[in-house]
């Protein structure tokens, strides 16, 4: 019997946010894996240690979570005016697939941090001392990240004072700006009904008010009420119970359908990274994950967003960008959360806490767009050496 060999190729685990990742660089991959494929999908599931019956994904390097469960490529970058490439590969823990159907904003924040170490960017961008401002193309979904790397002595700075809810230790501050987050090119809208509310049918399940938006990420907004919830839940309310989970994920196929995402429901379970369900509701008190008491001051609105199809343990920083610029957007539902009005910025609960975030939204010749949105994440290498991995191309 022929047994396949391990190969190891250089690696990093990088905490990114409130996700975690294994982090390649581009050209040390096997050549059969350095272009989009299904060698390089292969590689990358059994890295990660999927598709796991059991979903542990104990034989590999992933965590069992949505957060933990995925990959990321980088490159230099090959346009002129970014330094770095960036690739997202959201990994399936049941199942054999890897979606690449869009970013992952919380990993965002280690990706300066992981090119610099690594030397994909040049020396003369990087301050010995100060902020390292590296343009990132997100090549998923072709735009534009500005991450604001810090630097002490010429070495990358990842420990600092800056917390986070859903991380457990402070860190450095990484501030992100997503550059014209909406997918509005060829004459397209953020808003892919043309609409800032829609009823949206679900069949066997209902209807629904939902505001649909691709910014970040592609969402589908609904009132916590209307899905017979507060938006003050935690992940043991949601995550163990089949038949809601069920529910939700018809709602999302449904969503994708009406958002021209898929062209039938049957197509969503093939993209389940996007689009994300998630609900909202206005302030009021509960106590987070960590035992940590929010106030309904301390908020301007709740959001609870699935991922993966289970609850997220915080906030997606994807997702978090769709809820920066429907904040800012006067009519739609989060927006109406809020408590209505113009906005530049809105605080919102999660599950683990509170995050504040901001856009610059503009109404011109009946069309919102949005310049950027803009949130702070922290980022830690957590190990860097090689994966060993049983792969023959």
């Amino acid at each position: 019997m022929a047994h396949a060999p391990q190969i190891r190729i250089p690696a990093t685990y990088m905490r990114g946010g409130t996700s975690k990742g294994v982090f390649f660089v581009l050209d040390d991959l096997p050549k059969v894996a350095r272009v989009p494929g299904p060698a390089r999908d292969r590689l990358l599931l059994r890295v990660i240690g999927s598709p796991d019956p059991y979903g542990k994904q104990t034989d590999g390097m992933g965590a069992a979570t949505s957060s933990t469960s995925k990959s990321v490529i980088l490159s230099r970058s090959a346009r002129p005016d970014h330094d770095v490439d960036y690739l997202f590969g959201q990994v399936s823990i049941d199942k054999p697939f890897v979606d690449w159907s869009g970013n992952c904003g919380n990993l965002s924040a280690a990706v300066g941090p992981f090119a610099i170490r690594n030397g994909l960017v040049d020396a003369a961008r990087v301050p010995r001392d100060g902020i390292a401002v590296l343009r990132v193309w997100q090549a998923n979904i072709g735009k534009t990240i500005i991450a604001h790397v810090p630097m002490t002595a010429g070495e990358v700075q990842e420990t600092g004072d800056f917390e986070l809810d859903g991380v457990t230790f402070p860190a450095a501050e990484v501030q992100l700006e997503f550059m014209d987050p909406a997918d509005d090119a060829d004459g397209g809208s953020m808003f892919p009904t043309g609409n800032l509310v829609d009823t949206l049918e679900v069949p066997d399940v209902g209807s629904f008010q939902a505001t649909m938006i691709n910014s970040g990420i592609p969402m589908i907004f609904l009132n916590a009420e209307a899905l017979g919830f507060t938006g003050t839940e935690l992940q043991e309310a949601i995550n163990g119970d089949p038949a809601l989970l069920a529910k939700l994920e018809t709602i999302r196929a449904y969503g994708a359908l009406r958002m021209g995402l898929i062209k039938s429901v049957e197509e969503a379970a093939q993209r389940q990274h996007t689009p994300k369900v998630a609900w909202v509701a206005p302030p009021m008190d509960y106590v987070a994950s960590s035992g940590k008491k929010i106030g309904m001051g301390d908020v301007d609105l709740l959001v609870r967003a699935m991922s993966m199809g289970k609850l997220h343990h915080a906030m997606m920083g994807t997702a978090s960008v769709a809820i920066a610029t429907a904040g800012c957007v006067p009519g739609t539902l989060v927006n109406q959360a809020a408590g209505g009005g113009d906005r530049e910025a809105v605080r919102f609960g999660h599950p683990s806490g509170t995050l504040r975030v901001g856009s610059q939204a503009q109404l011109a010749n009946g069309r919102w767009s949005v310049t950027k949105a803009m949130m702070s994440r922290s980022a830690r290498v957590l190990m860097q050496g090689w994966v060993h991995v049983p792969f023959s191309g």
